[in-house]
């Protein structure tokens, strides 16, 4: 069982970060994103050289003052060097849901700069781990061909199973979980709404089963609303999968100041000094 190893002390994820002190916790998986999902993943691009836009759209009345602005909606987008590979951080743009939880980041890839179309995109909603996006995102980044598949899906779950996670009895090769049964990984039918360039997305029957993609989710009980999920494309390449399942399930603590409420009883935790 994990616990607290320090029960006594007070985590409220009301309280603004920058009032809490910092603590090492783990597991990772159940850690959330410490209310930097943003920032974490921002910074990562820019250190990768990536590009970044904001398009904000609103409506801008004669002799109005720049505070009193009505902004409709906005987005942040970040390219790469290249043009092959870009994020969009869409919370604040009307997103649509995954798990019920708001999609936060939508990241894609193409081919070739020819089409303006993606070739896949991954999807995360809040409190998905940072690191897991941003290392993610660095396996996508150093690849030359983002869009070309260059290993299996047995990749994945052998990045996770590495970290002590448990194959799932049914589906050995499709599916695995944590030891506790909180978080999980399959491959499966990907979800409605997820944007993939191939053309059996578009062509299957209401009784058909469609292209499979991996997704991953956290449910702290069972029954209870999910802390996070994730959903990626049928054409995401699995060795970028791997990476964001090895990441995941790592056992290194994660620095976090504030920490899920559904989650924090089932955290060890221990201050950063």
């Amino acid at each position: 069982m994990e616990a607290p190893l320090y029960p006594d002390f007070p985590l409220d994820p009301s309280t603004p970060s920058g009032d809490q002190p910092a603590f090492w916790v783990g597991p990772r998986h159940l850690a959330g994103d410490d209310g930097r999902l943003y920032d974490a993943i921002a910074d990562t691009l820019s250190g990768l050289g990536w590009t970044s836009l904001t398009i904000v759209r609103g409506r801008h009345e004669p002799d109005e003052a720049p505070e009193d602005r009505q902004v409709l909606r906005s987005t942040v987008l970040h390219i790469s060097p290249d043009a092959l590979r870009w994020a969009q951080w869409s919370l604040a743009d009307e997103p649509f849901h995954l798990g019920e939880l708001p999609i936060a980041w939508q990241i894609s890839a193409r081919a070739d700069t020819s089409s303006p179309l993606a070739q896949w995109s991954a999807y995360f909603t809040t409190d998905v781990p940072g690191e897991a996006v941003a290392d993610f995102l660095v396996a996508l980044d150093a690849r030359d061909q983002p869009a070309v598949p260059l290993a299996g899906p047995e990749l994945v779950l052998d990045a996770v199973a590495a970290h002590g996670w448990l194959r799932d009895i049914d589906q050995p090769q499709a599916a695995a979980t944590d030891p506790t049964f909180t978080s999980h990984i399959c491959l499966g039918e990907v979800p409605p709404l997820i944007q993939e360039a191939d053309p059996r997305a578009l062509t299957t029957e209401a009784d058909e089963a469609g292209p499979a993609g991996w997704q991953a989710w956290a449910e702290p009980a069972l029954g209870a609303p999910c802390l996070w999920a994730a959903s990626f494309g049928a054409s995401v390449p699995h060795d970028l999968v791997a990476a964001f399942a090895a990441s995941l399930s790592s056992t290194a603590p994660v620095l976090r100041r504030v920490l899920p409420e559904a989650t924090q009883e089932r955290l060890l935790r221990a201050p950063a000094i």
